[in-house]
């Protein structure tokens, strides 16, 4: 069933569209992370601030470093040693949509170990947006079951893998590394 749902789901993508799907966190609205419009529809479907950037799905470090000017050795180390799903929020965004780049050119990335969304990444050859799948400001659900149906009835697709699990999906640790080295932690 995996592999039919990431061929459905990187079709939706593909086309531009939105898909709700399951990551190594909670379930998320995912599109395309280099299609502005796809972007777009997503801030639309959250109610989302124009300014509030979003995080973005890759598969591997290559990928990882056609949408950043550079990789800094310290973020190697910090993916190496992550015991829980880390998304590390880099300077020096490039070759995504501009709306999802904050207004510093940072991006929020994470380098995914979910088996469906490597799947997903792989066959579509794209980054992926990854973001909660609520309106801003309400708690993220930690089942698909728990998403509400305004959502639900504004994506493309949603994917049936995983929908029956019952197990709470749980955010990632959010690390901001600067320019200079600094790191900070956002989110535990």
């Amino acid at each position: 069933m995996i592999d039919s749902e990431v061929i459905r789901a990187a079709a939706v993508i593909k086309s531009g569209g939105i898909i709700l799907y399951p990551t190594d966190t909670i379930w998320g609205l995912g599109c395309d992370a280099t299609n502005p419009e796809s972007v777009r529809n997503i801030y639309k479907i959250k109610h989302r601030a124009d300014r509030k950037s979003m995080l973005v799905l890759v598969n591997d470090i290559s990928m990882l470093e056609e949408y950043l000017v550079a990789v800094p050795r310290l973020a190697l180390d910090i993916i190496k040693r992550a015991k829980k799903p880390s998304t590390i929020i880099f300077p020096g965004a490039r070759n995504l949509a501009d709306k999802l780049v904050a207004p510093d050119g940072s991006i929020g990335i994470r380098l995914t170990s979910d088996p469906f969304c490597k799947k997903l990444i792989k066959t579509t050859g794209l980054p992926i947006v990854s973001t909660s799948a609520n309106i801003t400001g309400e708690k993220s659900p930690a089942t698909f079951h728990k998403i509400h149906t305004s959502i639900r009835e504004q994506v493309d697709y949603m994917v049936k893998w995983r929908q029956d699990d019952i197990t709470p999906g749980i955010p990632s640790a959010i690390i901001k590394l600067e320019r200079d080295g600094t790191i900070t932690t956002l989110r535990p």
